[in-house]
C-alpha cells in the first residue's frame, strides 16, 4: 500500500496487516477491516529511518578487469556487501541495475527479498544478450530513475566507473539527486586502466576483433597514465562541486575493506 507521511506523529506510515495481539487498537484501519471482515491494523515506522538504494553499473564497459575480477564483479560484490549491511542495521533496501538492456529496480523494504531481487537483476545483467540493437542507456537515465525512485534522506550508494558522467546532461540530474539524498559515489577502476604494462607486445581483444599492442613506443606509458589521471580527476572535482564523497576503489582491493571507509560497522 502507498506510504503516507502523518503529520504531528513523528512517524511515517509503512503497511497495514491483519491484527495481531498486543497491536495498538487506535491504529485500527477501519475501512480495510469493514472490507475484509477481519479486524487489520495500520503499521508505522519512524521518520527518523535512513532507506538505503544501491546502483550499480553492469554495463558493457564495466566487464573488464586485469587483477582478481572484473569491475562488474567488484561493483557487485560491494553492492551486495552494503544491501545486507543496511538490512542488518534495520534499514529497508532497494536497489537498481544499470545494464547494457535498461535499468532494473526495485523500491526499499525491510526484506530479505529486497536484497535477493537486486541480486537477480545483478545476475540478470550479467549474462550475455544476443540481441544487441537496442540502445544502451546512460549513466543520467540510471540517474533519473533513482529520482523517481528514492524519498528525501535516502542514502544512495551508487557504484560505476562513471566514463560518461562528464556530459552536462548527465550531470544536471546528479545535481538534482544530490539535493534530495545523500549520495555517495564509489567508482570502480581496474589498474591496466590507469597504468599500461612494462614495454612489450601484447594481444589485446574486445570479444571480436584482435590486435597487438606495443607499449615500448617511446612516452606512450606516461601519456596513457596522464590521460587516464586528468579524467579521474575531473570526475573527482566534479563531484565535490555537487558535495558528493568520492571513494575509490581497484579490482584488486578488499572490497568490505574499501566499503567500510563510507559504511562503518554497527
Amino acid at each position: 500500500m502507498r506510504r503516507a507521511r502523518q503529520r504531528g506523529r513523528g512517524v511515517e506510515f509503512d503497511e497495514v496487516r491483519a491484527y495481531a495481539a498486543g497491536d495498538d487498537v487506535r491504529a485500527i484501519d477501519w475501512r480495510v477491516t469493514a472490507r475484509s471482515g477481519t479486524p487489520h491494523t495500520k503499521l508505522f515506522h519512524e521518520d527518523r529511518e535512513q532507506p538505503i538504494l544501491v546502483a550499480v553499473d553492469q554495463r558493457a564497459a564495466m566487464k573488464f578487469g586485469s587483477q582478481r575480477c572484473f569491475k562488474s564483479v567488484m561493483a557487485a560484490h560491494i553492492g551486495c556487501l552494503a544491501l545486507w549491511s543496511g538490512l542488518q542495521a534495520g534499514e529497508r533496501v532497494g536497489g537498481a541495475v544499470l545494464g547494457d538492456k535498461g535499468i532494473a529496480d526495485s523500491r526499499p523494504k525491510r526484506s530479505q527479498h529486497a536484497v535477493l531481487k537486486v541480486i537477480r537483476d545483478l545476475v540478470h545483467a550479467g549474462t550475455p544478450q544476443s540481441d544487441n540493437s537496442a540502445e544502451q542507456p546512460s549513466i543520467a537515465d540510471l540517474i533519473q530513475q533513482l529520482e523517481r525512485i528514492s524519498r528525501p534522506g535516502t542514502r544512495l550508494f551508487v557504484i560505476s566507473d562513471f566514463h560518461d558522467l562528464l556530459d552536462e546532461d548527465h550531470l544536471a540530474p546528479l545535481r538534482r539527486l544530490a539535493r534530495k539524498t545523500q549520495v555517495v559515489a564509489i567508482s570502480v577502476a581496474d589498474t591496466l586502466e590507469a597504468e599500461l604494462p612494462r614495454a612489450g607486445y601484447y594481444s589485446v581483444t574486445d570479444g571480436d576483433n584482435h590486435s597487438q599492442l606495443d607499449t615500448g613506443i617511446s612516452g606512450i606509458r606516461e601519456s596513457y597514465a596522464a590521460d587516464y589521471q586528468s579524467h579521474q580527476s575531473l570526475i573527482a572535482r566534479r563531484l565535490r562541486e555537487l558535495r558528493i564523497p568520492l571513494l575509490a576503489v581497484r579490482t584488486d582491493d578488499e572490497p568490505l575493506k574499501r566499503l567500510l571507509t563510507v559504511f562503518p560497522a554497527r
